[in-house]
């Protein structure tokens, strides 16, 4: 009876009664151990040097035909999939009965000779098959003609929630996790050539900061005391940036208890550096370097991203924030007051709350009217003091205005950096300024970290900060344009069945 039209809970059933007939015939369904001499490519790759020479290879079943006296399944391995051919007279009678209790899923060992078909396809003719693992619960249902795949799992929910099946179904996705790797080692080959430090600071801390967001609570039983997930690791490498270590980086999983779209994703990768006498010029020019060098190194300059062109290969523009919003508004916001830049958030039509203040309406001006149209790589510079509790006072003594960048691409943001602020008095006084905001409504607002600022007490050297949204940068060198499709195990509401 064929799978297609049976209930589930049929197909479990016919399947258990195939794997204990294999049981009843002696056969161990789950063995412990098989050896393999090539994969799929290899053989394909090879196939001059391996006609008829003996190969061994295993893998899950994702077609099969039987017959009366011989039977043809592909196997999906590692490296793709290989056909094999099984005839009754070549594995011997039973062991051909017991092939034919298997189905589509079901892993197997092939050990036979490398052939051509009539029709030309490479494959397999068996010599012996083992049976590695008898699968209970079906694949979702994929046909296949012709090299074109029909009904494939391609339910982007579905495919969140059961990564395992997406791998097996839809075997290019691997592709993209593979390319992701790739990249992750070659941001650590980048900065461990240059001298940099890597380490690793606290996932559980007793206070969190370093960026504007809501943290995840838990609490620690033993110490009775609750804890935060951080939301960036900046505080612990800028004592380490104190402590000496000039050069340091870390490739961290970040948790922020906010939104959920296209760019976030509650836990993501951030990459995150700091590098003792250097300003946030020196670490523009080092993130376009480091970008470009990791896009060349994976793939190309010039992405397609979602429909839009983007090309890495021209220099990174640089703008100031004030000056794109007066862009955007018509409108200089240099020196204005929260009734100016509330009233002009009305004229363009933005819903804001009654509470917000002077820096959440700015944000909120460049989120709304500025970001979406930064396509092509693009520095926002000089960022208004009150947004920016980290970055150090311009030097052009500008009291309003910090040395502060982020990176935008295609509409999204990039990394975030500053000339990192290093003045004691100055950095208590903002991070008061901060926890007032947030007594007064704004959950994203720093809190004095006292242990920080007594490190900074102590001098910290002129330091050049950035971080940089390690899943975002492989959605554009994947050319992806939403996180879930690039992190293997998105976060999901719970479905309850």
């Amino acid at each position: 009876m064929s799978e297609e039209h049976t209930s589930l809970k049929q197909i479990i059933k016919f399947r258990m009664e195939k794997l204990q007939k294999l049981r009843d015939a002696g056969v161990n369904p789950y063995p412990y151990f098989f050896k393999q001499s090539h994969y799929s490519e290899e053989i394909r790759e090879n196939f001059d040097s391996l006609e008829n020479k003996d190969v061994t290879i295993a893998g899950r079943i994702m077609s099969i035909r039987k017959m009366g006296k011989a039977s043809f399944c592909h196997i999906q391995d590692g490296a793709g999939r290989i056909q094999t051919y099984i005839r009754r007279d070549d594995v011997g009678e039973e062991s051909y009965t017991h092939f034919k209790l298997l189905d589509m899923g079901d892993y197997i060992g092939v050990r036979g000779y490398v052939f051509k078909t009539k029709t030309g396809e490479i494959s397999i003719h068996a010599k012996t098959v083992t049976i590695l693992s008898k699968s209970i619960r079906p694949l979702p249902i994929v046909k296949e003609k012709d090299g074109e795949i029909f009904d494939a799992f391609s339910d982007k929910e579905q495919r969140y929630r059961n990564r395992h099946l997406d791998l097996v179904v839809n075997p290019d996705i691997k592709e993209i996790f593979v390319k992701r790797a790739k990249i992750i080692s070659m941001i650590r080959r980048f900065f461990d050539d240059r001298g940099f430090l890597e380490v690793e600071t606290p996932v559980l801390q007793p206070l969190y900061g370093g960026a504007n967001a809501r943290p995840f609570i838990t609490h620690h039983n033993s110490l009775d005391q609750d804890l935060y997930l951080r939301i960036a690791d900046e505080l612990y490498l800028k004592r380490l940036i104190i402590g000496g270590i000039d050069k340091v980086y870390e490739l961290a999983k970040n948790f922020r208890n906010e939104g959920m779209d296209r760019n976030h994703n509650p836990e993501f990768t951030m990459l995150e550096w700091y590098q003792a006498y250097a300003d946030y010029g020196f670490m523009m020019d080092f993130v376009e370097e480091m970008i470009r060098t990791v896009a060349e190194g994976v793939g190309s300059l010039q992405l397609n991203w979602g429909g839009i062109e983007v090309d890495l290969s021209k220099p990174f523009i640089r703008k100031p924030f004030l000056a794109l919003l007066k862009e955007a508004t018509g409108q200089d916001v240099t020196g204005g007051d929260e009734t100016q830049i509330r009233e002009i958030c009305k004229e363009q039509g933005l819903s804001v709350p009654e509470k917000a203040n002077y820096g959440q309406l700015l944000d909120e001006l460049m989120r709304k009217l500025v970001e979406p149209n930064l396509i092509q790589p693009t520095f926002v510079i000089d960022y208004p003091k009150v947004i920016s509790p980290l970055a150090k006072m311009h030097r052009n003594n500008n009291s309003e205005i910090v040395e502060r960048f982020e990176l935008f691409i295609g509409g999204a943001e990039f990394a975030n950096a500053f000339s990192e602020l290093n003045d004691p008095i100055d950095q208590r006084d903002r991070l008061e300024t901060q926890e007032k905001l947030h007594a007064a409504g704004d959950e994203e607002a720093h809190p004095v970290d006292e242990n920080f600022l007594q490190a900074v007490e102590y001098g910290m050297p002129p330091t050049g900060g950035v971080g940089v949204g390690v899943d975002r940068l492989v959605m554009l060198l994947t050319e992806n344009r939403w996180i879930r499709d690039v992190i293997l195990f998105p976060s999901l509401k719970t479905v309850k069945e």
